[in-house]
């Protein structure tokens, strides 16, 4: 097991390819006949904790880490939407109104604890087989419905209009794009996420993650668990 903390830019595939190949070389083999899987996607903008699983005996306890609870430091931008909900879709104005740090804190109180939630069309949840992103970037109607999630713990750790910093302390399957997009609507202001990274999943912090570039064949063969 190896903790990763991916940047900007990459999928969480492209790491798990990277990795594949350095592991591959290492071992004198082709990469397909290496076994590499990571256990929770993060959207190509966002950065941070990335629990990556190498070789069978691994990959297999995939479900067993993606079930954590998840912890993010977010930045998300009063007064617009965004077509996806992160920097990478259209985005349009909606209002130039600023709340008040009294209403942010009644509108993060109000997002805390079981809610539900509805999942982004960009997002990789399957709708009748297909991921939704795809059906999304093709420009196929549908619907996905809302589900449960729980919000242990939303923190406003600073305001500046028109950002706004946040922790987010919240269960397996939840969007924090989503909770973003949401909490826009509950302000009237429409908001959009930014910033997103992922700082803990379960007991595993990303203070224990290497970057990208530090990953060498010794350290990928001997393991980090």
């Amino acid at each position: 097991m190896l903790l990763v903390d991916k940047p900007s830019g990459w999928t969480s595939f492209d790491v798990v390819n990277y990795v594949r190949k350095i592991v591959a070389a290492a071992e004198d083999k082709k990469p397909r006949q290496v076994k590499v899987g990571h256990s929770g996607t993060l959207d190509p903008f966002a950065t941070g904790l990335l629990i990556l699983l190498v070789g069978k005996g691994y990959t297999r306890r995939a479900a067993e880490f993606s079930k954590l609870d998840k912890t993010y430091e977010v930045t998300m931008r009063l007064g617009q939407v965004s077509s996806t909900g992160d920097p990478e879709g259209d985005v349009t104005p909606v209002s130039d109104r600023h709340p008040t740090a009294a209403e942010l804190q009644a509108a993060v109180k109000k997002f805390t604890g079981t809610i539900e939630q509805t999942p982004p069309a960009y997002s990789a949840i399957k709708v009748n087989g297909q991921r939704a992103y795809k059906l999304a970037r093709s420009g196929k109607k549908f619907e996905i419905k809302p589900r449960k999630v729980t919000i242990n713990k939303l923190k406003l750790i600073n305001y500046d209009y028109p950002e706004v910093e946040l922790i987010a302390d919240v269960s397996s399957g939840t969007y924090i794009r989503s909770l973003v997009i949401d909490l826009g609507q509950a302000l009237g202001t429409g908001a959009y996420t930014t910033i997103l990274r992922r700082a803990r999943i379960g007991k595993f912090d990303l203070s224990e993650a290497r970057v990208v570039q530090d990953l060498q064949a010794l350290t990928l063969l001997l393991g980090q668990d």
